[in-house]
């Protein structure tokens, strides 16, 4: 009976795959060869001799090399207490809080924050993480379309003297248009209408704002916004997050947030790495604007030659080609000539949005990003399609 249950199980399986098969959808694991233009390392810093450094003087003077525990049993010690102080100070606010990923940052804020008598104010764009924090939170959602602020007003307006609480929920740079957020006026909708507000500077942190504090920083809004979520995996080349906000905020975390209370603590050598990562990336201003540049004469002149680039402003670059095929093509043709590219179809993105995501770093020459331009042109031409032209958002 239980082999019957077991193969009747692993049948199902293999359909739901054949399936993703047939629709191009299927994921594979596969590392790929060539100019990497995958990878989130913006500043080069997974790859610097000093972090390496810091790194291996970490591990040698740690007491150990394991969590053992989470930081509410044995996994607690004064490396982490000295890195989120640190990390405050960084992000300019109260305290922090470090998560082990991102996606359990977000899972764990949201969850912990809001619950069914409050609403949650989310761009159709937003990360699965935030979307999966507010799903799991039980708040009332209402997804408004991508940057639309006059349909986010109007919702607000709606609930205006309601006895719920409210919260706006917004990516500062989008992870797969790589556009920005109108953050400043947001926080004036916050203000203007009762609303509390909550910022995943994923893309930003160490790339953008002064000294790479992010976009909430560049355009002065911390003292409105709740909570501000950074990430350690993409610019500062390590691992993890940290919800950044008022002492209450981490407190409250603490006692509530699930996914910090029941992970177990990443080791001490690693707030080691993550403080080094932050002191290096304090002092890259050069890459910061090297990097901005690169990216700019990238969308321009895929621009140039009529790509729908998405409305970037960022070092995350999309091409945009609608369909799954074109854009497996696409991506094989490139891997082809030297560039590590992979397809992002559905449900990454939205159904007709499937594209190419380059992603630019200081690691990447400006020669090498123009023989990319001039791949992707070759490639349209020899499969003799016409991409229109997107106007660019207003």
């Amino acid at each position: 009976m239980r082999s019957d249950i077991l193969s009747t199980w692993k049948a199902r399986l293999r359909e739901g795959l054949r399936t993703l098969q047939e629709q191009r959808l299927r994921r594979t694991l596969e590392e790929l060869q060539g100019v990497n233009l995958c990878s989130s390392d913006y500043l080069g810093l997974a790859e610097h001799h000093g972090l390496r450094e810091a790194v291996a003087h970490a591990v040698l003077q740690g007491q150990r090399v394991g969590g053992t525990g989470s930081r509410l049993l044995s996994g607690q010690s004064e490396e982490w207490r000295e890195l989120e102080e640190e990390f405050a100070e960084f992000a300019g606010t109260e305290a922090s809080l470090f998560f082990p990923s991102g996606y359990a940052a977000n899972m764990g804020l949201l969850s912990a924050l809001v619950g069914k008598d409050d609403v949650v104010y989310s761009d159709v764009l937003n990360h699965a993480s935030l979307i999966d924090g507010m799903r799991l939170s039980g708040a009332r959602k209402v997804i408004y379309p991508h940057l639309d602020l006059n349909a986010l007003e109007d919702a607000l307006r709606q609930d205006a003297g309601a006895p719920w609480r409210r919260l706006i929920v917004t990516e500062s740079v989008f992870s797969m248009d790589g556009d920005v957020a109108p953050l400043k006026e947001m926080a004036a909708l916050a203000t203007r209408y009762g609303a509390a507000m909550i910022v995943d500077e994923a893309h930003a942190t160490a790339v953008r704002g002064p000294l790479g504090r992010g976009l909430v920083a560049q355009v002065e809004i911390l003292p409105q916004v709740l909570a501000v979520v950074h990430t350690c995996g993409k610019a500062l080349g390590s691992a993890g997050a940290f919800v950044c906000g008022p002492a209450v905020l981490k407190e409250h975390l603490i006692n509530h947030a699930r996914t910090f209370i029941y992970s177990t603590a990443l080791p001490p050598y690693f707030a080691k790495q993550i403080a080094a990562a932050m002191r290096l990336a304090h002092g890259m201003d050069e890459e910061r604007e090297g990097l901005r540049r690169r990216s700019s004469r990238l969308l321009g002149w895929l621009r140039a030659e009529g790509f729908d680039t998405a409305g970037s402003e960022s070092q995350i670059v999309p091409v945009v080609l609608g369909d799954n095929e074109d854009a497996l093509n696409a991506a094989t043709y490139l891997q082809r000539a030297g560039f590590a590219v992979r397809a992002i179809r559905p449900p990454s993105v939205p159904a007709g949005r499937a594209r190419l995501r380059f992603s630019i770093t200081t690691q990447i020459s400006e020669d090498q990003l123009k023989r990319l331009a001039g791949s992707l042109t070759a490639w349209r031409e020899r499969s003799r399609q016409v991409i229109p032209i997107t106007a660019k958002r207003a």
